[in-house]
């Protein structure tokens, strides 16, 4: 059993904060600021994965970015192709946010590469929800 919590509080906070980052996401590769947007979109999961653990837990989430991490403890069906995709989606975590990968990073979000991880995000994320 976890600690003592409100853990209707915590996930409605985790579910609401994704679904607005969702949002944001939108906005951003709608705005052409393409790096950012899968950036967020990394967040979109991160939130919505610490939800699932904190329901599953009865605890608070860990304080990780790892996708796959939040994935395995949320003990949810992944298939192997979900998987893959989290530990590549994990990667623009990194990749937006230190400089030593940004330029790299920033070449590789063309209109293309962004619009099908930007789907492939909205597809986990739905997946996510449904399985809660």
């Amino acid at each position: 059993m976890g600690e003592d919590i409100d853990v209707d509080k915590i996930y409605n906070h985790w579910m609401v904060t994704s679904d607005k980052d969702a949002e944001t996401m939108i906005h951003l590769f709608d705005t052409n600021d393409y790096h950012w947007s899968l950036f967020i979109g990394h967040i979109v999961l991160e939130r919505l994965l610490k939800a699932t653990v904190v329901m599953k837990t009865a605890n608070h989430a860990p304080f990780t970015h790892d996708l796959s991490k939040l994935a395995k403890l949320s003990d949810l069906p992944f298939s192997e192709e979900y998987l893959d995709w989290l530990d590549t989606i994990s990667t623009f975590n990194m990749n937006a946010r230190y400089d030593s990968y940004k330029e790299e990073f920033y070449k590789k979000c063309t209109f293309v590469f962004t619009k099908e991880w930007i789907e492939k995000i909205k597809e986990l994320q739905s997946w996510i929800k449904m399985k809660q």
